[in-house]
Parts: structure tokens; C-alpha cells; sequence
């Protein structure tokens, strides 16, 4: 039970760390893009406004261009410009301020561009824009390499940086993590031990409770107060009883798994209540597949399926009709257990598998109910690793699914 409350309490603080750090480092990220898109698009529409050539500095055009305009642009900024007629024929090629391409290059981009239906965006490591022009059209070409490597580089490092924090705080959070969870383990385990001792200690006055009962009912004769003494007695006996094996189930206890004929036991544990649904008026069906082999705790998985078939009789509706099935699936089992109801919330649903929790309280005494059964019954399904859950569809029935 500690490893795995240090496991969860190290999964879920990883978990929240790894969701902060990926949000800051994509919004870092994504400003540092925008700001180099952006400069790139000023860029652009100065060449787009100036035929295609930077305009003489002055000191204002930092506020003109809408960024940081300096002597030195129109001399690191490469970039070319082709202008083309309304027929897409070549006129003119300016490719002075580039050493990465040649002339032959420059027209393969503008055709390129041209026979397309993009006005802008990237071709390789250039960024674009078709500008509309009296003759025809002015394609316009700004080299990114720098930025873009740089924005690449800039996305490693902050990687790197994030992925060896995380690592950091994960060695940290393991080493630490056993004493921030040491108080709710400590509580956890008083809790248990209680539940033990107290336990037994209540089997020995019940013990001599239903022995006087038992002395009562030779000497003066048995009725229903002495009855009533017993069965109470025995109810109890059976609370305590369930109450020490969700404790010991709660345990971490290495489990003895075995291949066993799961179908075979699903239909002789099913046949063993076949008499009470008679009694009780109540209509029993089995849908069991053949042969349906299982690598499990054998007892275990026994008292799962007969918790949940002795559930759905006793919480059926009059006359009603109870279903149990069992499917291989893939690479997992399917048990489904199903009843009709009067009716049921459908809302509350998930709440049947907490310990004490009865939907109908009226209803659990008149079947003797604890609200303990399906507690054990999850217990039994988490140590297979499986899932077990509840469903309605209508209202007017409930459908118990185990997955294991």
C-alpha cells in the first residue's frame, strides 16, 4: 500500500510539474517565433512598399516600421526580389543582396510561388509575399536561415533545460516523497489495526452472546426474542468477518495466481443460487462462453462473481430477472452481472463501491446488506489489476461490468 501511495503521490506531482512545464515552454517558444515572424513580415512590407529595396535610415523609422529599424538592416537582411507581368513572365530579377542562391534558383522559387495559390508564407528557409503591382506582380523573398536556427536552437536548449529539471525534481520528489505520504500511511495503518483488534475483540462477546442464546433457548423454549438474539448475533459475526478481509485485502499480501477453468467456475457458482431466485420468484439467466481459461487467485475471483450474484438477487426487484455473462475479449475477460431494479440513481452510482454506502437503506435491512459486499468485490478486481464498475441505462436496471 505505501509503494503504491508513493507511486501515485510521485505520478500525479511529475504529472502537474510536466503540465506547467509545457505550457511555459511552448509559450516561450511560440513568443519567440511570433517576434521572429513578426520582424520577418516588417521586413517584408518595407521591401513590398519600396519596390523591393530598403529606404535611406532615419532615425524615425523605428516608429515608422513598427520595430527596430538601424543602419545595419538593409545590409544584414538577405533577401530577393522577381517581378513578373500579369502573364507570369519574368521581368526582372534582383538578387544582389543573396549569395545563397543563383538567378536560375531564383526563377524556380517564383515559379514555384507562382503556380500556386499562396500570397504568403515559407519556401524552405525563405518567408514570402506576392504584392500586387500595376505591371503585375512582385514576388518578394527574405532569408530566415539565421532566425529560423536560432528559433531551433533556442527550442533544444529549452528542452534540454525543462527535460533535466524535470529529471532533477523527479530524484527529489522520489526521495522525499515517502515522508510527505508517512502521516496518511500512519493513519492508514491505525486505521487497519483497529478494525483488526477491534475485531477480535468482538468475536469473543459475540461468542458468548449466541452461547447464551443457545442456554436460554434449552431452558425456556425457543422464541422470537431468543431467535431475533441469534440472528442479530449472526449478522454481526458476518460484519466482522467482511470487515477483517477488506482489511487483510488492503494489505500488500503476494498473491498465489493459478490457470483455472474461470467459465466453469462462473456456472457452478451461478447454479448455487439458481434455488434462491426460485424462492424469490426471480428469473436467473446465464450467457457463459466455454472454456474461458484465467491466470488469477482462484478463491479470489470466486467470492468477486458470488458477491456480485448474490447482490443482484438480493437488491432485484420482485419477480425480476437476473443475468450473469462472461466474454473473452481480446486480451482481457469480461464479466457482466445484471439486474433489473424498481429504480436506481443513476447519479450515484460510482458511490456503490464505497465502504457502508446504501442507496436504499430500508432496502439493505430487509436483505441483511452491509454496504460492505461490492467494497470487497473492488478490492478483489484492483488486486487482478482489472476494472469493475456500474451502469444504467434506463433506470430501471444496473449492470456491473469486471474487467480483468
Amino acid at each position: 500500500m505505501m509503494k503504491k501511495l508513493q507511486r501515485r503521490f510521485i505520478m500525479i506531482t511529475m504529472g502537474s510539474l510536466a503540465l506547467v512545464v509545457f505550457i511555459l515552454l511552448g509559450s516561450i517558444n511560440a513568443v519567440s517565433f511570433y517576434q521572429m515572424d513578426h520582424k520577418v513580415n516588417e521586413e517584408i512590407k518595407i521591401l513590398s512598399e519600396n519596390q523591393g529595396a530598403f529606404p535611406n535610415y532615419k532615425r524615425d523609422d523605428m516608429q515608422k516600421f513598427g520595430f527596430e529599424m538601424n543602419p545595419e538592416t538593409q545590409f544584414q537582411t538577405r533577401y530577393f526580389v522577381v517581378k513578373v507581368d500579369k502573364n507570369n513572365n519574368i521581368k526582372e530579377i534582383d538578387a544582389e543582396h543573396v549569395a545563397a542562391v543563383t538567378s536560375g534558383e531564383v526563377i524556380k522559387y517564383a515559379n514555384k510561388i507562382l503556380s500556386g495559390s499562396k500570397k504568403s508564407g515559407y519556401k524552405d528557409v525563405y518567408k514570402y509575399s506576392v504584392v500586387n503591382e500595376p505591371y503585375g506582380y512582385m514576388l518578394v523573398f527574405v532569408d530566415c536561415r539565421m532566425q529560423i536556427q536560432q528559433a531551433t536552437l533556442f527550442l533544444i536548449i529549452s528542452c534540454i533545460v525543462a527535460l533535466v529539471t524535470l529529471i532533477c525534481v523527479f530524484i527529489l520528489v522520489s526521495v522525499f516523497s515517502k515522508k510527505a505520504i508517512n502521516p496518511i500511511i500512519e493513519s492508514m495503518e491505525k486505521q487497519k489495526q483497529f478494525i483488526t483488534d477491534a475485531g477480535h475483540e468482538i468475536k469473543t462477546p459475540l461468542a458468548i452472546i449466541s452461547a447464551n442464546a443457545d442456554v436460554l433457548e434449552l431452558t425456556s423454549g425457543k422464541n422470537e426474542w431468543i431467535t431475533s438474539i441469534r440472528n442479530q448475533s449472526n449478522r454481526l459475526d458476518r460484519l466482522v468477518k467482511n470487515l477483517l478481509m477488506l482489511s487483510k485485502m488492503n494489505e500488500n499480501l503476494d498473491l498465489v495466481f493459478s490457470d483455472f477453468d474461470l467459465s466453469k467456475v462462473a456456472v457452478e457458482i451461478t447454479k448455487s443460487f439458481q434455488v434462491i431466485a426460485e424462492k424469490q420468484n426471480k428469473k436467473l439467466l446465464m450467457d457463459v462462453q466455454s472454456s474461458v481459461m484465467f491466470k488469477g487467485e482462484e478463491n479470489g475471483i470466486r467470492q468477486l462473481i458470488s458477491t456480485l450474484v448474490d447482490n443482484a438477487i438480493k437488491y432485484s426487484n420482485d419477480n425480476g430477472t437476473i443475468k450473469i455473462s462472461l466474454r473473452s475479449i481480446k486480451k482481457s475477460i469480461k464479466i457482466e452481472v445484471y439486474n433489473t431494479v424498481d429504480s436506481i440513481d443513476k447519479e450515484n452510482l460510482n458511490k456503490l463501491f464505497d465502504r457502508f454506502y446504501r442507496s436504499d437503506s430500508s432496502r439493505s435491512r430487509e436483505t441483511g446488506g452491509y454496504g460492505i459486499g461490492l467494497s470487497i468485490a473492488k478490492s478483489i478486481v484492483e488486486r487482478h489489476r482489472g476494472k469493475i464498475f456500474a451502469k444504467s441505462e434506463d433506470g430501471k436496471s444496473i449492470c456491473f461490468t469486471v474487467l480483468i
